[in-house]
């Protein structure tokens, strides 16, 4: 396969760095997995073992969900710092510079309260770390050469993250903009009190980002020893109670929050509730706290992925008044005018590009502005392309052939956002979003109640996801189940002195009808399966998806760790509560899914052999 497109690219650089050739990966959350000397929770030295079974099944990519430091909230993707990492993934076994010791009744205690190998992650894990924490760092609080040339580096942006750990944890967890005016509005004679009240828990937490810093450096040159490269997930925002917006409140649009419009998978669209950014400050400060951002990042990554890349272009912006429950409604793209969109991101994207040794990756999904996907090809930023999603769309519908898929691409079966493979071939493949359908009747003019008898299977539909009935295996056979439905709606409306209206075409419901019907058949052959089409999920379809996945033109081929494993080692579980996040919810199910196996476990798995012989055979080795 001819990638030399990349030695054109902006990106020319670090391409030439990490090697242009096909690669096979992972993706997995730190919290999802664990390693015997685990406590509670993946932690950054069980890494090395995501590298040796990379090595065993010839993967060359790990692609770590974000490290940074979520607080107490648990959401990865909503961190209280651009650049801290988690303290919850230190190793207490590991610290650097520290006896250990006294501690050892209090470690194994810690180990005994918070087992691995539970179902889900138990976040209490993190107030009981950071208590033994304390106290190891009371003992061996003497400050080293090592740790003060790290705070002589970090000071441009350690220095206000650790003083609003503190005023927070003074505050009672309350955010930045509930606290006292003079410290909220950063008045700097009420600074410096505070600082001067409360110079060891600052230097506690300073001590705490040294000591990640350490391990993940450990981590970092274990994985190019072995010839492993490491992916940092970036969070394109950070949440609204962080220490960059209450240290930067002018790079902030304060009265603004991020979401996505409504689309095919969520009729309401979503609020994520993380402010929309004032690029036109940031660019007055010469964007030096996205460089600074990168620069740090580089001791702990090869390449980096830029969330939600199309909001570097335009975000979806929803006024914080505006009621919850309407989701993303009622926002508007930030900017407005389309014109500025391409500019916007040219910009944001040639200061990333120029400031890092690392290859930016791009999760580009959703609703995409045409110029996305222009600009990321220039630039040789690969975007993502997920199997489910790729079809001939407008045409013939059909799953798109391998070769179809974008050279500038990670080719995926999953997200952490969607469904792993087989709860998505179970339960929504050949379905549409219940709620949707919802909303295009109300715009027809269409009693749901009525068209949804008349054209979906009930029984056989769960989660929200409508499944037809095989009898409306064509367009026209919907349109009339559908003029049927408007008819017997307007009888009623006329027997109450409405009036009667014409029948119609319903195109929105029509295209809904081409996106899903017979989806499932439609993968079945497109995966070869034979003449026994069958509704379960078995090895082979897994395997046979994931071989078509690997084969595509796309130059890295990255899948979720349950994907991979799905191919043997079929979970005894609800497929649909295997699943990283459910967009659009708050719920105890998001970012704390664990996995059944160790990872000592799984690297003695039958099932490496067949990875193994899928990234050889599509030349991903």
């Amino acid at each position: 396969m001819d990638y030399q497109q990349f030695l054109s690219a902006i990106t020319k650089k670090q391409w030439e760095r990490i090697g242009i050739k096909r690669r096979s990966g992972l993706a997995i959350p730190l919290f999802s997995v664990y390693s015997e000397n685990s406590i509670g929770i993946g932690e950054l030295p069980d890494i090395k073992l995501l590298v040796d079974w990379c090595k065993e099944t010839q993967m060359s990519i790990i692609q770590l969900l974000p490290m940074n430091d979520v607080g107490f909230n648990f959401r990865p993707y909503d961190a209280q710092s651009a650049f801290a990492l988690e303290p919850m993934y230190l190793s207490l076994d590991e610290l650097s510079e520290v006896d250990l010791a006294p501690f050892k009744k209090e470690l194994e205690s810690l180990r005994e309260r918070f087992p691995t190998g539970s179902s889900r992650v138990n976040y209490q894990i993190k107030q009981a770390k950071l208590e033994l924490l304390w106290k190891v760092f009371k003992r061996n609080s003497n400050p080293s050469s090592a740790f003060n040339g790290y705070l002589e580096d970090c000071k441009s942006w350690l220095n206000d993250y650790v003083l609003y750990k503190v005023i927070k944890e003074g505050n009672s967890a309350k955010s930045w903009e509930d606290w006292d005016s003079r410290i909220k509005d950063r008045e700097p004679k009420a600074l410096e009190n505070f600082r001067n009240d409360n110079l060891e828990r600052i230097k506690f937490h300073q001590w705490l980002q040294w000591q990640l810093y350490e391990q993940f450096k450990s981590v970092k040159t274990y994985a190019e020893n072995k010839h492993v490269l490491l992916m940092g997930d970036l969070p394109f925002l950070v949440s609204r109670d962080s220490a960059d917006a209450w240290s930067h409140q002018d790079y902030f649009k304060l009265d603004l929050c991020s979401g996505a419009p409504p689309d095919m998978y969520f009729a309401r669209g979503q609020r994520w509730g993380m402010p929309v950014y004032n690029w036109q400050n940031i660019a007055r400060d010469g964007f030096c706290c996205l460089k600074e951002r990168l620069s740090y990042a580089e001791n702990f990554y090869d390449l980096f992925r830029i969330d939600h890349v199309i909001g570097v272009f335009r975000i979806w912006a929803i006024s914080i008044l505006e009621p919850k429950e309407n989701a993303g409604l009622n926002g508007r793209f930030d900017p407005q005018d389309e014109s500025l969109w391409e500019a916007q991101g040219r910009k944001i994207l040639s200061v990333m590009v120029s400031s890092t040794k690392m290859l930016p990756c791009a999760e580009d999904l959703g609703v995409v502005p045409e110029c996305s996907y222009r600009v990321l090809e220039e630039f040789g930023i690969p975007g993502i392309d997920v199997q489910r999603w790729m079809k001939y769309w407008g045409t013939s519908y059909d799953f798109k052939a391998p070769q179809d898929y974008r050279k500038n691409a990670i080719a995926a079966l999953s997200t952490h956002d969607s469904t792993i493979l087989c709860a998505w071939w179970l339960y929504e493949a050949g379905t549409v979003d219940g709620e949707l359908f919802k909303i295009r009747c109300q715009e027809a003019g269409i009693s749901f109640d009525l068209a949804g008898k008349g054209v979906f299977n009930f029984e056989n539909s769960n989660h929200g996801r409508l499944r037809w009935k095989h009898k409306i295996n064509n367009s026209d056979l919907l349109l009339k189940a559908l003029n049927l439905a408007l008819l017997k709606n307007n009888r009623v409306d006329n027997e109450k002195g409405g009036v009667n209206s014409s029948l119609f075409e319903a195109g929105d419901l029509v295209n809904l009808y081409k996106e899903s019907y017979n989806e499932r058949k439609k993968f079945w052959d497109y995966l070869d399966m034979g003449d026994k089409f069958g509704r379960n999920c078995a090895h082979d379809l897994v395997r046979l998806a994931l071989e078509k996945i690997s084969g595509a033109s796309s130059i890295f081929s990255i899948q979720l760790i349950q994907d991979w494993l799905s191919i043997d080692c079929l979970y005894d579980c609800d497929f649909w509560q295997l699943r990283i996040n459910f967009p659009g919810t708050m719920s105890e199910k998001n970012w704390s899914i664990v996995m059944d196996l160790s990872l000592e476990d799984i690297l003695t798995l039958p099932v490496n052999g067949i990875i193994r012989e899928i990234n050889l055979r599509t030349g991903r080795m």
